[in-house]
């Protein structure tokens, strides 16, 4: 099996990119919605979260009202900390069995599975980290990113800019990274950069893989 993790910072494109991997072929883990999975009722992750910060957080249907919590853990680091301390591991642990049932469900003698794991808490979360063969980071200018948040998302600038200034810089992110994919100009441009980092890692790899079997 073959693993990327994919990240990037706020309306870089990650889903964009996610979408062309995809189309190539690639089994694409929104961690994020891994996240809502771990913390749903009866998930991994559901009592201890709110063990940790109030019962007064399941609404009604049981379900954990993720806008207040949001709204404990955004400008609190101590309190982000602790929310990732119980989400992370429970999400490793879920992409994880994810990753077995893929690799349980590829018919012998087909080519090698490609899962992408989009992950904005990538290289943050060691353990997810540690699943994924190659990291691909999506970049783009804080003008496009601004852009994005206005027309895409209805955010004023004020809420645009302390969103963005709550992630790591992109520059961290691309020191980390094995492929970066800037993602600024036209589409075109960007699934050209996409279709090359596949040729250049999944597909040289079933080669050689092929020449050794």
């Amino acid at each position: 099996m073959i693993v990327i993790g994919l990240t990037g910072n706020i309306a870089t494109g990650k889903s964009t990119v996610a979408r062309m991997l995809a189309e190539l072929g690639a089994h694409v883990i929104d961690a994020d919605k891994v996240a809502h999975q771990a913390m749903a009722p009866g998930g991994p992750a559901y009592q201890a979260v709110l063990d940790a910060f109030g019962a007064d957080l399941a609404r009604e249907d049981g379900t954990i009202d993720r806008g207040r919590l949001a709204e404990i853990v955004f400008n609190n680091p101590a309190a982000l900390k602790r929310l990732e301390a119980i989400v992370h591991p429970a999400v490793y642990e879920l992409i994880r069995q994810e990753l077995e049932h893929i690799e349980a469900e590829t018919p012998p003698g087909k080519a090698e599975p490609v899962v992408v794991i989009e992950a904005i808490k990538l290289l943050e979360s060691g353990l997810v980290l540690s699943l994924c063969d190659q990291v691909w980071v999506v970049t783009a200018s804080p003008e496009r990113q601004l852009q994005r948040l206005w027309e895409q998302r209805g955010m004023s600038e004020e809420e645009a800019r302390r969103r963005m200034a709550a992630q790591s810089p992109q520059e961290v992110k691309v020191r980390q990274a094995d492929v970066v994919i800037r993602n600024d100009g036209a589409l075109e441009e960007t699934v050209s950069q996409v279709r090359a980092a596949w040729q250049a890692f999944v597909e040289s790899r079933r080669r050689v893989k092929g020449e050794h079997t």
